[in-house]
């Protein structure tokens, strides 16, 4: 203990333990180190002994030692040892690389929700809107086009998707490993994103669940829900739902939508050509676009059609025929004036039923025929007369007796400018203002057969003049009217009271705002053509207001009524004897007045109206079963050059009315068989109008049979226009004219 606590240190001596185990030597040569010996000089300093040597040579009949491993040499370089180093460490690195990958993985997939709560999103609800007899006007909605079954839809278009978007698709689990890394290649060659290699399945994860972001986590949540879609879905329903989802351009998602919008029919109706151009856009669905550049949309289907040969899908001769049919030229929109219609009935649709949340399907009060005629009639004389009468536009109302909207046409090309004329554009109406005008004399006692004095005027500072500067003296009131005199017109107002004017115009159906001047008697303040078209309406079904109405019917995809349009009863606003006053009036216009050009062989009764410098040209009349109003103007509001009320418009409310009661028999106009009513303080004078006057007037008119007061019926049959010949509405007149006239 005491030589422990000691500070000598003891050093170990090898000879110990040599002398102990029996004199063997335990120190190592230097040819026993890994390290190998030193190499010496040539000269004779330091050559090795001789008991080295042996060593050396025992050495050697052994294993090589560390100095000569593999036959190379001491600190030389060894290719194997460099194949192994670098296959373990790219062991390492893939190691690494994975548990990096899984933790990235881990993390981006913690973001999403619970894989638990997932689940494929309804599709955006679809708004399919009819028209009275069921034909397709429109679809509406964020996807603007209907669901089509896998197997209802032409078989050319999955065909065609597939084998340009993910030719394996029916191979991979969702992601295309080869495609995807053949695409991570390009990328990094070029520096820039130039391929994609999200399949089929990866896209609708996106188009459900994400955002278009181009980011790594977007990519990884990609994956992860592609994984799940493949595993919860077959590739029928994968398939199918992306092709009801995916964006084709110029506003259509779905292919239904794209059919619709490019080809103007239904996917199930699509050819190899119109497929191959669908399955093109997918690239780039607005700068492909044949409503954009239809030769860039043609080159890219033949590439289309050239993978679907390549991959076995279709023939030669099916190729060569399908490059060789004609290109697909598309409107900038969709053309159709029955879009005006569909525009309209969404705007409404919300007040019927609320928030869409499911398909619906909207019965309008369309007659899809009566809608083509209008539009054929206003596009013809708009085109035609474009340059010569410097007219652009033009809109066209019908309305039936029971306010059913039968067609609405609100511009000359929808494709060209959305825009609404017939609902929307307010405008001057002019001289067809004047029949409020005349109801508000009448209802104060005079007659259609009452004279006034045709001659200049002054109200004021306002001094109305006729057309042409044309005075005709004495006149009755019914030759005031056909002719449009303004003067007679102006005096009325006055007489009538301009308060007195507005009111009836109100109860008819004009809810613009009006002013109440004596102005107001050549229609200065501004309305629609939907609402002055319904202000006619009572003239035409004997005195009742009708509420205006284009829908119908909502149903559910699945039938259940959301909405149906009341059959209630509708108030009387004008007495039937003025009615028939009003009648025998107005159809003077047609038979001798400056509306001659309307006359179709039926007894028919309206008004033109033409504002200052032919700013706008109208003619609204009606028969016992429709009531149309037309209009022509510009939307800068310039002068057309001579178009009158009695010309355009008259002409196109021919062209339509013609087609429409064509093989419906004959009505007479309201009121046609009452006697005669003259009150004794409005004697009738028959005056003299002189032969010679302008275009839109007559030399003379013939005097009218006037009418008898009638009993009024506890109720009246409405007769609907030729959409619904036979068919009548029950409606129970009101009492607002027995108020206000004291009956």
């Amino acid at each position: 203990m005491a030589n422990r606590k000691s500070n000598v240190r003891i050093e170990p001596r090898f000879e110990d333990a040599r002398a102990s185990r029996g004199g063997v030597e335990l120190t190592a040569s230097e040819d026993d180190r890994v390290v190998g010996p030193p190499r010496r000089a040539k000269s004779g300093r330091g050559k090795t002994s001789g008991a080295g040597k042996a060593a050396r040579g025992k050495a050697g009949k052994g294993k090589p030692t560390g100095g000569r491993r593999n036959g190379s040499r001491g600190g030389g370089f060894s290719f194997f040892g460099f194949v192994r180093g670098s296959a373990y460490w790219a062991l390492v690195a893939s190691i690494w690389i994975g548990i990096g990958g899984a933790v990235m993985v881990a993390y981006y997939g913690a973001r999403l929700p619970s894989a638990t709560t997932w689940s494929v999103p309804d599709r955006p609800p679809n708004v399919r809107i009819v028209s009275a007899d069921g034909h397709l006007l429109a679809n509406r909605g964020m996807t603007g086009g209907e669901a089509v079954g896998i197997h209802e839809m032409s078989p050319h278009i999955p065909q065609a998707v597939i084998a340009i978007e993910d030719r394996r698709f029916y191979s991979h689990f969702g992601v295309d490993a080869l495609r995807l890394a053949r695409a991570m290649t390009a990328n990094v060659v070029e520096g820039r994103l130039v391929q994609g290699g999200s399949t089929i399945t990866q896209q609708l994860a996106k188009n459900l669940f994400l955002n278009a972001d181009r980011t790594i986590e977007r990519k990884v949540q990609e994956v992860l829900l592609a994984l799940w879609l493949e595993r919860k879905h077959t590739k029928a329903q994968i398939l199918e739902m992306y092709l009801n989802r995916v964006y084709f351009g110029s506003g259509a998602y779905g292919v239904e939508a794209a059919s619709r919008r490019y080809f103007n029919k239904s996917a199930r109706e699509v050819t190899l050509s119109e497929a191959a151009l669908l399955a093109g856009l997918l690239k780039a669905p607005s700068r492909l676009s044949p409503a954009r550049d239809p030769k860039a949309a043609e080159a890219r289907s033949q590439l289309v059609l050239s993978a679907m040969a390549d991959q076995g899908m279709i023939g030669g001769s099916e190729m060569t025929a399908a490059i060789s049919a004609p290109a697909t030229r598309a409107a900038a929109y969709w053309t159709g004036s029955e879009h005006y219609v569909a525009d309209r009935v969404m705007g409404e649709l919300p007040g019927l039923i609320g928030d869409v949340r499911g398909d619906v399907v909207v019965e309008t009060t369309i007659d899809l025929t009566l809608q083509k005629l209008g539009e054929a009639s206003i596009r013809k004389l708009v085109s035609e007369n474009r340059d010569t009468l410097a007219v652009t536009q033009g809109a066209l109302v019908s309305i039936d007796n029971s306010g059913a909207v039968r067609a609405m046409i609100g511009g000359a090309d929808y494709a060209n400018s959305q825009f609404d004329r017939a609902s929307e554009a307010r405008r001057q109406p002019g001289s067809a203002f004047k029949p409020f005008v005349f109801l508000a004399a009448l209802e104060q006692g005079r007659t259609p057969e009452s004279i006034r004095n045709d001659a200049p005027v002054r109200i004021g500072k306002w001094a109305p003049e006729n057309y042409n500067g044309k005075y005709y003296g004495e006149v009755t009131l019914t030759a005031a009217l056909s002719k449009s005199l303004n003067s007679v017109a102006a005096q009325l107002a006055v007489e009538a009271g301009p308060k007195a004017v507005v009111e009836v115009a109100n109860r008819l159906g004009i809810e613009s705002t009006l002013t109440a001047n004596a102005s107001i008697a050549l229609g200065t303040s501004e309305v629609t053509p939907l609402e002055l078209t319904a202000a006619y309406v009572p003239f035409a079904n004997g005195g009742y207001r009708p509420q205006i109405h284009f829908v119908s019917r909502v149903t559910s995809a699945s039938g259940k009524v959301l909405y149906e349009h009341p059959s209630g009863g509708i108030p009387r606003v004008i007495n039937p004897q003025i009615v028939a006053m009003m009648n025998s009036m107005m159809a003077e216009t047609i038979r001798s007045g400056t509306a001659r050009r309307a006359d179709f062989g039926w007894p028919a009764a309206g008004k033109t109206g033409t504002t200052q410098n032919a700013r706008d040209a109208w003619f609204v009349g009606y028969t016992a079963n429709l009531t149309t109003g037309v209009w022509f103007g510009n939307d800068d509001a310039k002068p057309m050059k001579n178009v009158t009320g009695g010309s355009l418009p008259a002409m196109a409310w021919k062209d339509f009315m013609t087609a429409a009661h064509d093989g419906v028999p004959i009505v007479a106009l309201p009121g046609a068989g009452m006697r005669r009513y003259l009150p004794a303080e409005e004697p009738a004078r028959r005056p003299s109008i002189p032969v010679g006057s302008p275009e839109d007037e007559a030399p003379a008119i013939s005097r009218a049979e006037p009418p008898l007061p009638q009993r009024e019926e506890t109720t009246a049959s409405i007769r609907r226009p030729s959409v619904g010949v036979g068919e009548t509405v029950e409606r129970r007149p009101g009492s607002i004219m027995d108020v206000i006239l004291g009956r």
